[in-house]
């Protein structure tokens, strides 16, 4: 009977499964390597500004998902932003910390190694076992980060689950970017099809957004990010710089301006299934990966992970 279940990730695939587990009943405790929730549906904070510099958006398609994004509208986590996107509210992590909220979680801790021992789990970072509420008692762990982390993971805990390593994703640079004085003139949203840039957002035009400075997001091309890949960050903002004004036409001097390695951003290639698992060993794997490039698929391959581990007559 599993009772407690330990989550390496606190992004959308492990907080839907951490929900979908805990509304039945069961318990369950989440690791974080950053100090926030949400993975790539962060939210950069610094001198008074802010930058939704991974997820820019997200859509609803299926039932489900659009019943909790009505949820989050209500209690003002999420707003519309143009067609039928929605934007987290203040913020994108917004949506995650309304899904965090009441769990047990353990933030700013790097999952290294999972050992099993006497049918029970525990989670250890570099230094050892992590100090948590039932590490070391855990009946199953769902890993809910990258594949690549996953798959790494994985293999300390003596875990093959088949389809982990056929995901592929896209890196992407990304240059955050505010000014003074603002620049109406210029389109608040700019998607391009072929060169260094693929997206272009004025941050400070989203719902919710209350600040002094003009904020502008700037997501680099896979293929151009691809080949810069190992500039340092200095050496990325300036390149970007550069190709960001060659498009808008924007010269001021900004007075921040950041670039940010995303190594795992954009699904390329899916696993082909909503998660994965191995009943023998009480473990599995989910995330967008699973499914695709979607914020929507991270919630479903949470949902269909908790789905799973209930479906085995696991519940509490």
């Amino acid at each position: 009977m599993t009772h407690h279940i330990g989550i390496i990730g606190a992004g959308m695939a492990g907080l839907s499964a951490a929900q979908s587990l805990r509304a039945v009943g069961l318990r369950v405790t989440l690791f974080e390597k950053s100090r926030g929730l949400g993975g790539r549906m962060s939210t950069r904070r610094v001198d008074g500004l802010q930058f939704d510099h991974g997820a820019q958006y997200f859509t609803a398609k299926g039932a489900a998902f659009k019943e909790q994004v009505a949820a989050w509208r209500s209690s003002g986590a999420a707003a519309p932003w143009f067609g039928d996107s929605y934007v987290g509210a203040p913020g994108m992590t917004a949506p995650s910390r309304a899904l965090g909220e009441g769990l047990d979680l353990v933030t700013a801790r790097t999952a290294a190694k999972l050992v099993r021992t006497n049918g029970l789990w525990r989670v250890e970072d570099a230094e050892g076992p992590i100090e948590a509420p039932g590490n070391g008692a855990f009946n199953a762990l769902i890993v809910a980060v990258p594949a690549p982390q996953a798959q790494t993971l994985l293999v300390s805990a003596g875990a093959d689950l088949p389809g982990v390593s056929e995901a592929r994703y896209a890196p992407c640079w990304a240059l955050m970017l505010a000014f003074e004085t603002s620049h109406e003139h210029v389109s608040s949203r700019i998607k391009l099809d072929e060169g260094a840039i693929s997206w272009i957002a004025r941050d400070s035009d989203k719902p919710g957004r209350g600040t002094a400075c003009e904020t502008w997001v700037v997501h680099a091309s896979p293929d151009w990010t691809r080949e810069y890949i190992k500039l340092t960050p200095d050496e990325a903002r300036a390149a970007l710089l550069q190709r960001f004004r060659a498009v808008t036409g924007i010269e001021a001097q900004p007075v921040y301006a950041s670039a940010h390695r995303w190594l795992y951003a954009l699904v390329e290639q899916a696993a082909g299934a909503p998660c994965l698992w191995d009943a023998d060993m009480q473990i599995g794997a989910c995330g967008d990966w699973c499914i695709g490039p979607r914020v929507e698929a991270a919630f479903e391959s949470g949902r269909a992970m908790a789905t799973m581990i209930l479906s085995q007559g696991q519940n509490a």
